[in-house]
């Protein structure tokens, strides 16, 4: 006795909903929480079939179910649960996730439904799809206008090249935007990327692979966006010269493996960079910042332009006078035509297509190396790769 008062004390005041069905499907008790569901009191469904509490079309389905897993034994709920629909006696419907047991006592068979309400979490994840939908609306927004900002800027750059006036303007021109891309951009991005992020971890518990496929999306754009952003701003210290060599003996063979390892994780499916040192020396006295953003320019490049399931060979060598290092891919290669411009400022050659760039990287390298005394070659042929070496001498 004391136990059944126990057990009948536990199913009252559980927080899920219990209801418990005969044979026919006829309601024999509901707990508290049930009603409370449901809008109904113990009295108003005790007796009646089940199919009260069910929206269309399971109201008129649910018999011949319960009268079929009874002549075949096949459970498509029972001892399985899943996730179904209920319906309120105002007449509204719910989500619940709905786990039934069957169970022989006194000679018949009694069904118990234990009901657990999903409403708030079906309005979480709605509130996240809506969020993330949103996100990703503000940054296609702002890749337009940054974008539209980009070709008006390489418009304003041909056109004022034909006088040393229209030279200046251009410069007013790139000042003016930098300025603007780094104070209007910079901290919406990267408050994008936060949120992007937040919203990947609280959505793990959903399991919703587009969730994730969305943020992915827009943390994605936000990477590329930071990235054109970044060329601008080097380009911007490099004409107002405020960028100068800073020497200091380092391991190149050390500087190199980091190098591999963080370029990797852009690379495509099965493409691999192949390091090479020749020699025994290892440490050379150079800019180790400017060494390393001409270093993984070349290569993100020869990632960029190659294709999948290649190779990109990173070779270093020291000398006597000098040290070398070279990138070779097997990509796309540079046109006869386009090569005479390649270390200009905001040049792309033709056959880039759809790539994305802003054709200042090159540049950048260029002007790095010749901070350090460099010098920067190159070796191409379209289809069949292109090889970027720089030479720097050795103080």
């Amino acid at each position: 006795m004391e136990n059944a008062a126990l057990l009948n004390a536990i199913i009252q005041n559980a927080i899920d909903g219990i209801i418990t069905i005969d044979d026919r499907g006829c309601i024999e008790s509901i707990n508290p929480s049930a009603c409370s569901l449901f809008q109904y009191v113990p009295e108003e469904v005790v007796g009646k079939n089940i199919a009260i509490l069910m929206p269309p079309p399971d109201k008129e389905q649910h018999d011949e179910y319960l009268a079929r897993y009874q002549r075949t034994g096949q459970a498509h709920i029972i001892g399985i649960g899943r996730e179904v629909s209920g319906l309120r006696k105002d007449g509204s419907i719910f989500p619940f996730r709905l786990g039934v047991s069957e169970v022989a006592y006194s000679g018949r068979n009694i069904y118990t439904g234990f009901i657990h309400d999903l409403s708030r979490e079906k309005e979480a994840e709605e509130q996240l799809k809506d969020y993330a939908h949103k996100l990703e609306g503000e940054v296609t927004e702002r890749t337009h206008s940054l974008q539209k900002m980009v070709k008006e800027l390489q418009l304003a750059k041909e056109e004022v090249s034909q006088s040393l006036e229209k030279e200046k303007e251009l410069g007013l021109l790139k000042s003016r935007f930098v300025s603007m891309a780094s104070h209007e951009f910079r901290t919406p991005l990267s408050a994008v990327q936060l949120s992007a992020s937040l919203i990947d971890k609280y959505a793990l518990s959903y399991g919703n692979p587009n969730i994730s496929k969305h943020v992915g999306r827009i943390k994605n754009a936000v990477t590329n966006l930071t990235a054109i952003l970044n060329d601008f701003l080097s380009l911007e210290k490099l004409e107002a010269g405020k960028v100068e060599a800073a020497f200091s003996s380092f391991d190149l063979v050390k500087l190199a493996e980091e190098i591999i390892e963080e370029m990797q994780l852009l690379a495509k499916q099965n493409q691999n960079i192949i390091y090479q040192h020749t020699g025994t020396q290892h440490i050379v006295r150079l800019d180790q910042n400017l060494l390393k953003n001409c270093v993984v320019n070349l290569i993100g490049n020869a990632i960029k332009y190659s294709g999948e399931n290649t190779f990109i060979e990173f070779n270093t060598e020291i000398t006597e006078t000098s040290c070398q290092i070279t990138i070779k891919d097997n990509g796309i290669g540079i046109p006869e035509a386009d090569q005479k411009h390649l270390f200009e400022a905001f040049f792309r050659a033709h056959n880039t297509g759809n790539i994305p760039g802003t054709g200042l990287g090159l540049n950048i390298v260029a002007r790095y190396a010749a901070l350090m005394d460099g010098r920067v070659s190159f070796e191409s042929q379209v289809n069949q790769g292109t090889l970027f070496a720089i030479s720097l001498p050795i103080l």
